[in-house]
């Protein structure tokens, strides 16, 4: 071999968007912001926070990361990933695993009893309004965490979404919200 091969520029390869993923297209990618938190049983706080939305393109899935860390030291706060499948019908399957231990999942059957913390997920998304919608309920739990919603909305070109949360000793009421740009 003379070497030209390997001194030869590699070009990237644009991948294709599967079908079922192109209504959800517009949250591929890095997302970076700041955001804010509390609950009846913590003090409030602000926080630094990486979205990350990554397709393989043969497959009708979304790949999802999240960290966040504290704004004045960079130390790690929360970290969760999972995957998202959206379907044709505007429904949305959602497999969400946290630092914390917690799961949350969407699925089609009944669980069996158990110690392990499963959140069954009911998503839907809305194609032209860019809106995903996310309910959690929790199941054999065991954490104090009975119930979680998370609403996603691109809004002037900034990803912006509010979480609820309720526990074995508060209902559903505002836990965290973020705007997040596009990097």
């Amino acid at each position: 071999m003379d070497g030209s091969e390997s001194s030869a520029p590699q070009q990237a390869q644009v991948v294709a968007v599967h079908p079922a993923v192109e209504p959800l297209s517009y949250l591929l990618g890095t997302w970076r912001g700041q955001g804010e938190g509390g609950f009846p049983t913590i003090n409030s706080f602000k926080y630094g926070e990486q979205l990350n939305f990554s397709h393989p393109g043969n497959k009708p899935v979304i790949a999802y990361s999240q960290k966040t860390w504290k704004l004045n030291s960079g130390e790690p706060m929360h970290a969760e990933s999972g995957y998202w499948r959206p379907k044709p019908d505007g429904t949305i399957e959602v497999v969400i695993a946290q630092s914390t231990g917690l799961v949350e999942v969407q699925v089609k059957f009944n669980a069996p009893s158990c110690s392990t913390s499963y959140m069954f997920l009911k998503g839907t998304y809305d194609a032209e309004e860019k809106v995903v919608k996310l309910h959690s309920e929790l199941v054999g739990n065991a954490s104090k965490v009975r119930e979680i919603t998370r609403v996603f909305k691109l809004v002037n070109e900034e990803l912006v979404y509010v979480v609820e949360m309720a526990t074995s000793l508060n209902s559903l009421q505002p836990h965290l919200k973020a705007s997040l740009t596009k990097l």
